[in-house]
């Protein structure tokens, strides 16, 4: 009975693995459509406060749509453009910019020569000119890649603040125990909207920082490298080095090493600041997950979902700790993806304010 009863169990471990593996799949390789559709929906839940708030102050509801979708479209519109002129302007200078890179990389290997270093073989397996450019060349693309999906996303953003108002009646209506969803629907968009709106915030300080600085170390291109430490700023752990490469290579090409460390002061100096003493005391006890999982999370669905999947991991991570901790059979999971902080307080507490 108890051999019988083992084996239930052990199948059913087996047949979750294995629906886990098709649902990762799926996700793969839907990624074209889950990708714009995410962005929508991230999109929506910082949209949803204003849109409802003008609601509430009595504005028609087709007038609080499109003054909300101004606002998106004026938004889109202007990443867009900056980004189009910067990687027209780029890609026109990538063979000159190649060409001073690998003189600016052979004047490193003359100088180290002189000091009795022989790196010249180092230096061009590890500082391969026509590889970094490329990746700066990429890095941009992407971002223009991303923004060319910008009409799907609007539309799929009016569809879903259409619904925002009527969706808990829905939900009421279909299903009886609604309170419940409901409350594991609230906790979950507003741990994601706070998330969201202080990674925001930090990170349209991170972007106007870096860019006056590089305004002022005349360093081209400084509100395009701006840009993309605001958006990369979303990505944990990497996106403040992924964000610096293409400014540091661009500061050695203009003006040798010494423009170099300062950029790289820069970008020190900045990301601290910003990311380990403002972010923190902004957003209280943390985010309620493991660095570890971060990380992971990081790594998983930047591989399921590319770009995006790396920008959204950590909203996406804690919703499904959210939804894990909220039923008995997967809690053990939220358990592991916590950063166990809670276990070291009396009174337990959710949300990523609250816990971590």
């Amino acid at each position: 009975m108890t051999e019988s009863a083992g084996q239930t169990s052990r199948s059913r471990y087996i047949i979750i693995l294995a629906a886990l593996v098709i649902v990762v799949a799926g996700m793969q390789a839907a990624s074209t459509l889950l990708v714009p559709f995410l962005l929508a929906i991230f999109f929506a839940i910082i949209c949803a406060p204003p849109f409802l708030w003008l609601q509430r102050q009595g504005v028609p509801t087709w007038l609080a749509l499109v003054v909300i979708i101004i606002g998106i479209t004026a938004i889109l519109f202007g990443l867009g453009s900056v980004i189009r002129s910067s990687v027209i302007g780029f890609s026109d200078n990538l063979p000159i910019y190649q060409e001073l890179l690998q003189e600016r990389i052979s004047g490193i290997e003359a100088w180290l020569a002189e000091m009795g270093v022989s790196a010249s073989r180092m230096l061009n397996e590890q500082l391969d000119t026509s590889k970094l450019m490329a990746y700066a060349g990429n890095l941009l693309s992407g971002l223009g890649d991303v923004l060319s999906n910008a009409f799907l996303i609007l539309l799929t953003v009016i569809f879903i603040l259409l619904e925002v108002s009527s969706f808990p009646k829905k939900l009421r209506a279909v299903s009886g125990d609604a309170e419940t969803s409901l409350q594991q629907i609230r906790l979950a968009v507003e741990s994601v909207k706070q998330y969201m709106g202080i990674k925001t915030l930090t990170s349209i300080l991170t972007g106007v920082l870096i860019t006056l600085g590089l305004w002022l170390i005349d360093v081209d291109y400084p509100l395009l490298w701006g840009l993309l430490a605001f958006l990369l700023n979303y990505v944990p752990n990497i996106g403040s080095l992924l964000a610096a490469v293409p400014a540091v290579l661009m500061s050695l090409i203009q003006f040798g090493t010494g423009a170099m460390i300062l950029v790289v002061i820069l970008y020190l100096l900045v990301n601290n600041i910003v990311g380990n003493l403002l972010e923190p005391r902004i957003m209280g006890r943390g985010l309620g997950l493991s660095t570890l999982v971060v990380f992971v999370s990081l790594v998983f669905w930047g591989w399921i979902l590319g770009p995006v999947g790396m920008l959204l991991s950590v909203p996406l991570t804690m919703t499904a700790k959210i939804i894990f901790e909220n039923h008995d059979d997967t809690r053990w999971i939220a358990v592991l993806l916590g950063s166990g902080a809670e276990f070291e307080e009396k009174k337990p507490r959710r949300g990523f304010l609250k816990s971590g």
